[in-house]
């Protein structure tokens, strides 16, 4: 597998035959490193596609904001940093 030219962090795959359909070979150390191990989800995007893995544990926007106004938490100083006029 070689780096694709241009893009930084891209490799050049094969697609390789799978019955009816085509997939590719994942190096072993890809695998490890980002803890993948019997599946992955594949998103289709604008430009290509995103594979990870499963997501763990996560909160929906939804949930994190319920969960953030549960809390009840003090945000005033918050308001004073941003009014200090830093970026």
């Amino acid at each position: 597998m070689s780096e694709a030219p241009g893009l930084r962090g891209a490799r050049a795959v094969k697609l390789i035959a799978i019955g009816n359909s085509k997939g590719i070979r994942l190096p072993k150390t890809l695998i490890q490193k980002y803890g993948w191990s019997d599946s992955l989800v594949l998103e289709e995007m604008g430009n290509g596609i995103f594979l990870h893995g499963p997501r763990k544990n996560k909160l929906s926007w939804r949930d994190t904001y319920r969960v953030m106004a549960e809390a009840d938490e003090d945000w005033r100083d918050l308001d004073e940093t941003l009014a200090d006029g830093l970026d």
